[in-house]
C-alpha cells in the first residue's frame, strides 16, 4: 500500500513530536507515517521520545557541518536515505534556505505560536512570541500550521486555531496552553491534509488511469465543499451532470435547490435568516442553444452572457476570480456540458477551477480542463480538499470516478455518502444526447 513518508525535524524536548507520534497511534493521521525524526541537537529530548516509539533517528549539527550549506546537503542525504515524501518542523531551531525548501516544495510544514501574520517573521519563535502578544494586549492568540518557503513565516496557511488570553496570563502559561489547545490539535490534523495529498498525488502517478469509487471520496471527507460530476453512463451513454452543495454555517446551510423551466436555482430555505446572499444564491445551471452550464456561483450567468455573445467559455472565466470570502478565497468551479450530433458520443465537456494561488488572495490561477466522453467516467471537481480553518483549497485535475446507468441509485449513492451534517442539496441531470431527454433529481436536507 502506498503511504506518505514523513520526517519530523526538531531541535529540543519534542512535545510537538509527541503529540504527532499519539496522533499517529490514534489514527488521526491515516494517510502518512512518521518514518524519520532528525535533530539539529545530539542532546534533544525528542529524540528519546523517536526511540521509544521506535522511529529512526539522526543528528545533524550546523557547527560540525561548517557551515550552513554543507549542514542542509546532509540534512536532504538523510532525507534522501530515508525517501522521505514531506517534512514537519516540530521545534526545528533553525532556518532552511530557499534552496532547501524549493527541493520540498508544498511538502514542509511547520507549526507557529501566534495566529499569523501576527507576531511571525524573522526573530518570532519560542517565548518571545507569547511575551510579543502580552505586550501587545491582544485579546486572542493562537496557532497555525503553513507551508515552508524561502520567508520565515511566509508560506500559505494550512490552518488556524485560536486561543483567548486569560487575565493572568505569563508567557510560561500562554505557551503552554497555546500548545495543549492549538498546536498539538491543528499540527497533526494538518499533517494528515498533507499526506492525504501527497498520497493521492504518488496514487496517481502509479495509476494514472485509475477510476476511483465516487461513494468512498466523498464517505472519507467531511468537507468536500461544493462539487460538480460529468460524464457518462455505462451502457446508456447518456451525458451525467450532478451538483452539491455543503454548509458549515447557518447562512450557508439555509438553502434549497429549486427548479425554474429545467434551470437550477439556490433559494433561502427561510428568507428571515439569509445574511449575506451575495456567494449563496445564484443560478447553478442554465441552459445556452446546445451547452449546459453548471458553477457554484453567479459565474453561470456570466457564461452565459458570453456564449449568447459568441465568445467563449474560457473568455467568459478570464473575467471572474475565486470568491472573496478571506481567509478561505473559495475556489469557483464550473462545468459545461456541449451536446453536438458530429462528436462520437454525441457531446463534450469542459471543467474549470479559479483559484488562489497565495493565501492572501493577490493572484488568481485559472485552469481548465476538456474531455472526450469515456463510458462509465466521471470527472469530480470540488472547492475544498477537505474541512479545515481556513479550508484548503482543492489541488490537482479532477478526479476520474465511475458513474451509473442507474439515476436513481447514482442520486442515492451521492447523497448518502455525503457528510450529514454539512450537506445541504444535491442535485442530478442525465440527458440522453440522441434525443435530448432529460430525467433529473433533487434532494434537500430542508425538504424532506
Amino acid at each position: 500500500m502506498l503511504e506518505t513518508r514523513i520526517a519530523v525535524l526538531i531541535s529540543g524536548g519534542g512535545t510537538n513530536l509527541q503529540a504527532l507520534i499519539d496522533a499517529q497511534e490514534a489514527g488521526v493521521i491515516r494517510h502518512g507515517r512518521i518514518a524519520f525524526v532528525l535533530s539539529s541537537n545530539p542532546d534533544a529530548y525528542g529524540l528519546k521520545r523517536a526511540e521509544k516509539a521506535g522511529i529512526e533517528t539522526a543528528v545533524v549539527s550546523r557547527k560540525e557541518a561548517g557551515g550552513q550549506v554543507a549542514f542542509e546537503e546532509e540534512i536532504l542525504e538523510q532525507l534522501e536515505k530515508h525517501d522521505i515524501d514531506m517534512i514537519v518542523l516540530a521545534g526545528f531551531m533553525k532556518i532552511l534556505s530557499g534552496n532547501f525548501t524549493k527541493e520540498y516544495d508544498r511538502r514542509i510544514i511547520n507549526v507557529h505560536p501566534s495566529l499569523i501574520p501576527a507576531f511571525c517573521g524573522k526573530g518570532c519563535y519560542g517565548l518571545k512570541v507569547h511575551e510579543m502578544a502580552l505586550e501587545y494586549g491582544v485579546k486572542v492568540t493562537g496557532a497555525t500550521v503553513h507551508y515552508v518557503n524561502e520567508i520565515p513565516d511566509g508560506g500559505q496557511i494550512i490552518l488556524q486555531k485560536a486561543v483567548p488570553i486569560q487575565p493572568g496570563d505569563t508567557p510560561e502559561i500562554l505557551q503552554r496552553r497555546v500548545m495543549e489547545e492549538a498546536e498539538w490539535k491543528i499540527l497533526p490534523e494538518a499533517a494528515e491534509l498533507v499526506a492525504r495529498r501527497l498520497m493521492m498525488e504518488k496514487e496517481a502517478k502509479a495509476t494514472p488511469y485509475r477510476i476511483d469509487d465516487l461513494g468512498a471520496l466523498l464517505a472519507e471527507n467531511a468537507y468536500p465543499g461544493r462539487g460538480i460530476v460529468i460524464g457518462q453512463t455505462e451502457t446508456t451513454g447518456k451525458a451525467v451532470t450532478a451538483y452539491f452543495i455543503m454548509g458549515r454555517s447557518e447562512n450557508s446551510r439555509n438553502r434549497v435547490f429549486a427548479l425554474k423551466k429545467g434551470e437550477l436555482f439556490t433559494e433561502p430555505f427561510d428568507p428571515s435568516k439569509v445574511v449575506d446572499p451575495s456567494l449563496i444564491i445564484y443560478a447553478a445551471l442554465r441552459t445556452v442553444g446546445d451547452n449546459l452550464i453548471v458553477t457554484n456561483g453567479d459565474q453561470t450567468d456570466t457564461i452565459r452572457d458570453f456564449l449568447q455573445e459568441g465568445k467563449t467559455f474560457e473568455e467568459a472565466l478570464r473575467t471572474r476570480e475565486f470568491e472573496p470570502d478571506y481567509p478561505n478565497l473559495t475556489p469557483r468551479i464550473s462545468g459545461m456540458v456541449t451536446f453536438d450530433a458530429e462528436e462520437d458520443a454525441g457531446f463534450r465537456y469542459k471543467m474549470s477551477i479559479l483559484k488562489s494561488e497565495d493565501p492572501e488572495g493577490a493572484h488568481c490561477g485559472r485552469y481548465t480542463f476538456e474531455y472526450e466522453p469515456e463510458a462509465g467516467l466521471g470527472h469530480f471537481l470540488h472547492t475544498y480538499a477537505c474541512d479545515g480553518n481556513p479550508l484548503p483549497t482543492f489541488a490537482g485535475e479532477p478526479e476520474r470516478v465511475a458513474v451509473s446507468d442507474d439515476i436513481d441509485a447514482f442520486t442515492d449513492m451521492l447523497w448518502r455518502n455525503l457528510n450529514a451534517d454539512n450537506k445541504v442539496a444535491l442535485y442530478v441531470r442525465y440527458t440522453d444526447p440522441k434525443d435530448g431527454r432529460v430525467e433529473d433529481r433533487v434532494e434537500n436536507r430542508h425538504l424532506k
